[in-house]
């Protein structure tokens, strides 16, 4: 399995992009950066979406993905997939006809661009060689992480984001995850904002893996705001969590 990082950051800053992983060329876990990091032919690879929430940096660039294939005029569809209450909030809000053409019915609706499913919590979607389920976290909309299988037993389990929860990992239970890739958006300092907005600190981040029945081997930490980004690494390295790190765009992890 690889994972390229398109993005990865917390906050839009030069340098700093929406975060969205791209599994195999093919999958795509999130999708606040799809345009600005792939040329015409990666962006026509993709061929799955899995959305957390419907916070605008983790779906801004689907819109522009749409308009890209519109534009080459080929066959090429993508299909997205999220809990019932994400999938209603873009149907509402993003491909309105207002906001943005309605990709869902372009160029007709029984042909269209995208097509918007729903994915239950705690059931596997199949997309490709990979079993993809959803686990709801803890955040101010409603919102899941994804705990994705490649078959062999290689498992990675992406959080979105996410503040402190118990309810995730018990649903999780002793699954065996090899790569986690979580949410630590703030410094220790301001654990009061991270919890109140549903994201983690350094601090926090222990916690959340001292809940976990099995240790995973790696931890990755993504959307960090970037303004914060040194001393959230600082504060890692002086807590002693040797297998945790931050998650540094453009590059490919491999499982």
């Amino acid at each position: 399995m690889r994972i390229k990082v398109l993005g990865c950051a917390g906050a839009e800053y030069p340098g700093s992009n929406s975060p969205a992983f791209l599994i195999d060329d093919e999958i795509l876990l999130d999708a606040g950066t799809i345009t600005s990091a792939l040329g015409w032919k990666g962006q026509m690879r993709i061929r799955t979406i899995f959305i957390t929430h419907a916070h605008l940096d983790h779906i801004r660039s689907i819109p522009f993905l749409a308009d890209n294939i519109v534009m080459t005029d080929t066959a090429h569809r993508v299909t997205i997939y999220s809990i019932p209450s994400v999938i209603r909030t873009m149907r509402r809000n993003l491909f309105n006809s207002a906001v943005w053409p309605d990709f869902t019915v372009i160029p007709h609706p029984d042909d269209a661009i995208l097509t918007l499913l729903k994915a239950e919590e705690g059931r596997p979607v199949r997309a490709g060689k990979y079993l993809v389920t959803p686990f709801r976290v803890s955040h101010t909309v409603p919102s899941v992480g994804y705990l994705v299988e490649d078959g062999k037993g290689r498992t990675v389990f992406y959080t979105g984001d996410t503040g402190p929860t118990n309810g995730t990992w018990k649903r999780i239970g002793k699954r065996k995850i090899h790569c986690l890739i979580i949410d630590v958006s703030f410094p220790n300092a301001l654990e009061e904002l991270a919890i109140r907005t549903g994201h983690l600190t350094p601090s926090l981040l222990r916690a959340e893996l001292a809940k976990m029945a099995n240790q995973p081997d790696r931890v990755y930490v993504t959307h960090p705001k970037p303004r914060h980004r040194r001393t959230i690494e600082a504060q890692i390295r002086k807590m002693g969590m040797g297998r945790v790190r931050l998650l540094r765009e453009g590059e490919t992890i491999r499982i």
